[in-house]
């Protein structure tokens, strides 16, 4: 099972279509869904998102998927996964994760964070979203330095509107290109390849944090 869905994700572009006669109009759900994970949670990185609203783009071209369904599906999974994910900063940043990995989250850390966001907020918020990885854990971040919300609202919209619209736009007029069909694959691998690393990089600094953590509260 496992493996299937790892096959899924790095050749989207081949699978996409098989969903669609699969699964027909709930394909949006399972797109929303998708970005709404990949954006919502720190935990799931790894779930594809530029490619996916790229190929998506690029398959509605062949006319298998409706443009405007894909600009709501994704901009309102875009969005919201973000909202999850800075309230989930937010109150457990500061509440569970201060507490349980305080050589991962000092208070120093909190503070230079709030100071950061207030300052250049707002930018990192809309451009995190074009950057792999970064977008995920941009709103975590956001919550835990209690960034003012209806600043952080503002630029996760104008982002998610942006992001989403601006990439299905490329897959719908370039992603039929035969020179893009062949070098797509190389992307997918490369995008895997930077999310597994970063991945790792996590779980070692929250083993090392646990290892090193104070007794309860």
């Amino acid at each position: 099972m496992l493996l299937e869905l790892i096959d899924i994700f790095i050749n989207i572009d081949k699978h996409l279509p098989l969903i669609i006669q699969q699964y027909g109009i709930l394909t949006y759900l399972i797109f929303f869904i998708i970005i709404f994970f990949e954006t919502g949670f720190v935990v799931t990185p790894f779930l594809p998102g530029d490619s996916l609203l790229f190929v998506s783009g690029a398959v509605a071209a062949s006319g298998l998927l409706e443009l405007h369904w894909l600009f709501i599906v994704f901009i309102l999974g875009a969005v919201l996964g973000d909202t999850m994910n800075y309230w989930i900063g937010n109150y457990i940043g500061l509440r569970v994760l201060q507490c349980r990995f305080p050589n991962l989250l000092k208070q120093e850390y909190i503070d230079r964070t709030y100071g950061f966001y207030e300052q250049y907020g707002g930018m990192t918020i809309f451009v995190a979203r074009f950057v792999p990885i970064v977008r995920t854990f941009a709103p975590f971040l956001a919550g835990v330095g209690s960034m003012d919300y209806r600043r952080f609202l503002t630029y996760n919209v104008l982002g998610g509107v942006i992001w989403s619209i601006g990439i299905v736009l490329v897959g719908y007029f370039f992603g039929t290109l035969p020179i893009v069909k062949q070098n797509l694959n190389l992307l997918i691998y490369l995008v895997v390849l930077v999310t597994v690393a970063t991945i790792l990089v996590i779980i070692a600094g929250l083993i090392s944090a646990y290892r090193n953590r104070p007794p309860k509260c």
